[in-house]
């Protein structure tokens, strides 16, 4: 049996674990990420590392990380929520072990466990959209993740939704990471509880009557309470995001799509909505297979497995 270390680093955790080859956790450790401490992170990367090899002989370690990796896998030449800038990770953490280092996307680790293990195992070509805070993308074709020339595919967050809308990080404006995240959830709920709070009386009862205190947990909350606010908020980030996909399928046609991130916590509430306007979206080919969308499957384990599995593929 070969083991590999898996390790998900994002901004506010640093996630390791021990994964055999048919995706099984067997030990984990974890610690809180210093976002704005490079050496700190590093630290607790080798942390977690050494935690779990005095129990267990690896053969590999995988990190997947929050950012833009190079096209050898390598660098993190950039990290939004970190203070990564052109860091050479896989060199500093192989520095301080004995077995070969991978360092991939945590979008494209997560996308490759549920294709290995999870929602899309059985599947040649998958498209995994995380749904977050912001919108990752990971996509697997014909058996292999695409990764592009310079390493940074599948960034679905970053297509365009809304012509001239809400600027985003990335420094365009209206991409479908401002209308179908974690971010746009909360900021379509408050801006519709302000304008009619008669609605949105048990999203506004949660948020102590503050529709500027609202927060995604509160948004699920009420929308399974039946809050009519609350649901249209769900309403409109699912219709954005099912519009993406149909984009998603009209270029790579994918035998599935998997949704994963914080946001799919809520279920059906997400899924409904995006799955309705996708299929809206894509009414023309009506005489051609598109694509079913599931939910992922392997929770907060996805990048941990995802990273180690790719560690024995270098």
């Amino acid at each position: 049996m070969s083991l590999a270390i898996g390790v998900d680093i994002g901004g506010t955790k640093v996630l390791a674990a021990v994964v055999d080859d048919e995706g099984r956790v067997l030990a984990e450790a974890r610690r809180d990420t210093p976002a704005d401490d490079v050496v700190g992170v590093h630290g607790r990367i080798i942390e977690v590392i050494g935690e779990l090899v005095r129990d267990h002989r690896v053969d590999s370690i995988g990190v997947g990380a929050a950012g833009w990796i190079d096209a050898a896998r390598s660098t993190v030449m950039f990290a939004p929520n970190l203070a990564w800038r052109d860091e050479p990770l896989r060199d500093k953490i192989a520095a301080d072990v004995d077995v070969p280092v991978v360092v991939e996307n945590d979008a494209n680790v997560a996308a490759w466990a549920e294709f290995r293990y999870g929602a899309a195992r059985g599947t040649e070509s998958a498209l995994l959209f995380t749904v977050g805070t912001g919108i990752g993308g990971g996509a697997i074709i014909e058996g292999r993740l695409l990764r592009g020339k310079h390493g940074v595919a599948a960034e679905f967050g970053h297509m365009l939704a809304v012509p001239g809308g809400h600027v985003c990080g990335c420094g365009r404006h209206g991409c479908l990471e401002q209308y179908a995240s974690g971010n746009a959830l909360v900021r379509f709920a408050r801006e519709m509880a302000a304008e009619n709070d008669t609605a949105a009386g048990t999203l506004l009862a949660l948020a102590g009557g503050d529709a500027k205190a609202i927060n995604g947990p509160m948004v699920t909350e009420a929308a399974r309470e039946g809050d009519p606010v609350a649901i249209a908020a769900f309403n409109r980030v699912g219709g954005y995001l099912g519009e993406g996909l149909a984009d998603m399928a009209q270029a790579f046609d994918p035998e599935t799509f998997v949704i994963g991130g914080g946001v799919i916590e809520a279920g059906e509430l997400l899924l409904a909505p995006a799955r309705a306007s996708y299929e809206k979206a894509l009414a023309a080919r009506s005489r051609i297979p598109v694509a079913d969308v599931r939910a992922a499957s392997l929770g907060v384990h996805a990048g941990v497995i995802g990273a180690a599995d790719l560690s024995r593929t270098r």
